[in-house]
């Protein structure tokens, strides 16, 4: 099963994505993103567009890669990515659940507020690419079709894994790290994932 973790910039994608991870056994984490940052160094200035989304080779090639990774692998495919444009939400989440891979999508939800907050704490300020995002992805994010929503503003990353685990039916292990331990790893997932 895939499981898309959608949502915008600060809605915590990716530390939701690998606590999901550290609790699902026999779980992957696959990035969509980084075929855009290969996408950026292997191809000239001059045809790059602003952002890669819209560049068709990057959608094909998450589309290819998640319907492969769905058919030979037999644990859950984390994919947290956001995905707000409906044309490029059908050519990738759309067409895995015509193709019939199962695929659970989950729009992690959050004020405006929320998430300017959150980002400015990561170190993303007011003018920075993600924060300048962040009204077009809550707007285009509360469509319909983009749901099943989870609003998170006022849950702990623990409160938040108990509803994907709920909704998705998913079965994770207890977690018997101390709160230290935790703190810490969901520290070193952010300075892993931070972009230059």
């Amino acid at each position: 099963m895939i499981l898309w973790l959608n949502g915008a910039f600060g809605a915590g994608k990716t530390t939701v994505a690998y606590e999901l991870h550290r609790r699902l056994p026999n779980s992957f984490v696959y990035d969509p993103e980084n075929i855009g940052y290969f996408i950026r160094k292997n191809a000239p200035e001059s045809i790059q567009k602003d952002d890669f989304q819209d560049h068709a080779l990057w959608r094909q090639f998450n589309y290819d890669m998640l319907s492969m990774l769905a058919e030979e692998h037999e644990g859950v495919i984390i994919a947290p990515m956001t995905l707000v444009d409906p044309v490029y939400f059908s050519e990738i989440v759309e067409r895995l659940r015509r193709d019939g891979t199962q695929l659970c999508h989950i729009t992690l939800a959050a004020k405006r507020e929320t998430l300017l907050k959150r980002l400015k704490k990561r170190g993303d300020f007011s003018q920075s690419w993600p924060a300048k995002q962040v009204d077009r992805c809550v707007n285009q994010l509360s469509e319909q079709m983009f749901g099943w929503h989870l609003q998170t503003d006022e849950l702990g990353v623990e409160q938040i894994l108990d509803r994907i685990a709920d909704h998705a039916d998913l079965k994770l292990l207890p977690d018997q790290r101390s709160a230290t331990k935790k703190s810490w790893d969901r520290f070193v997932t952010k300075l892993r994932h931070i972009r230059f």
